[in-house]
């Protein structure tokens, strides 16, 4: 039987924690630092456009103060507005990877956004770029609108993942595209991260009541007052979740039922 320890796997490799973090928006390097250790994430995300080319001449980066023995990066192509824009960063993603002592991690969060002010994924430059690298060899976790059909195109082009948005990126609203998210899951057969838009462990939690394999979130922890207070929380409510999924939730009723019926005795 299933638990709440049961391994996501996402291509060849297997993580036990659900939760993925972000690196940016916070306030300092040790809140980042304190706030993957308390989260107890895996995978690590990190945009390759704001690193300097060489990490171990940069001494102030977080890079260097993060055991990546233990956790895996996710290199991600965020600020990426066209689809070679973002194979270009994927591309610089793995050599980071390599720096990191990761040879064999061709990992790559595809994010292609052309729109500055929503910051919605462009679907068509997203399914490009995935074609190219999933055809090069990378494990590719794409980021996209909360679109059933794109996914399923997706899926079938050898993604690894797909990670549909809760809401707008940075914005905390929440699920606003319950019945789209739970379509996505319901049709995947390849694991669905939701991604952007979680603000609270509560939110977190229901995603994964729905069936979603995992959480990828940044803005919730690194902007709350206690960033490694929330990250303990929002590993809290992920957990809770899978829990609350894999145990089957009653149910609904549209009337009241009594918990100790007259005619029912409990066997101990």
């Amino acid at each position: 039987m299933k638990n709440q320890f049961d391994p996501l796997k996402i291509g060849d490799k297997s993580f036990s924690s659900r939760l993925m973090l972000g690196t940016g928006k916070y306030r300092t390097s040790q809140d980042t630092i304190k706030s993957i250790k308390k989260s107890e994430c895996e995978i690590v995300t990190v945009a390759i456009r704001r690193l300097p080319t060489k990490i171990n001449n940069d001494n102030i980066s977080f890079l260097n103060y993060i055991n990546w023995k233990k956790l895996w990066l996710l290199p991600n192509t965020a600020g990426s507005q066209t689809a070679e824009d973002a194979i270009r960063m994927a591309f610089l993603g793995h050599e980071l990877a390599c720096q990191l002592g990761q040879e064999d991690n061709f990992f790559v969060k595809l994010e292609v956004i052309s729109d500055p002010k929503y910051l919605l994924p462009d679907p068509i430059g997203t399914l490009k770029a995935a074609e190219f690298l999933v055809k090069r060899g990378f494990t590719v976790l794409p980021y996209i609108n909360a679109d059933p059909i794109l996914a399923l195109h997706l899926e079938d082009l050898g993604c690894a993942t797909v990670m549909p948005l809760g809401s707008p990126i940075g914005s905390g609203q929440g699920l606003n595209n319950l019945a789209n998210l739970q379509i996505i899951i319901e049709n995947a057969n390849i694991p669905v991260i939701v991604d952007a838009g979680i603000g609270a462990p509560s939110e977190a939690t229901k995603a994964m009541e729905l069936g979603a394999d995992g959480i990828l979130l940044n803005t919730a922890v690194a902007q709350s007052k206690i960033p490694e207070q929330m990250a303990s929380a929002m590993k809290l409510g992920v957990q809770a979740g899978r829990l609350a999924y894999l145990a089957g939730q009653m149910e609904k009723k549209h009337y009241a039922a009594p918990s100790s019926p007259l005619n029912q005795i409990s066997k101990i």
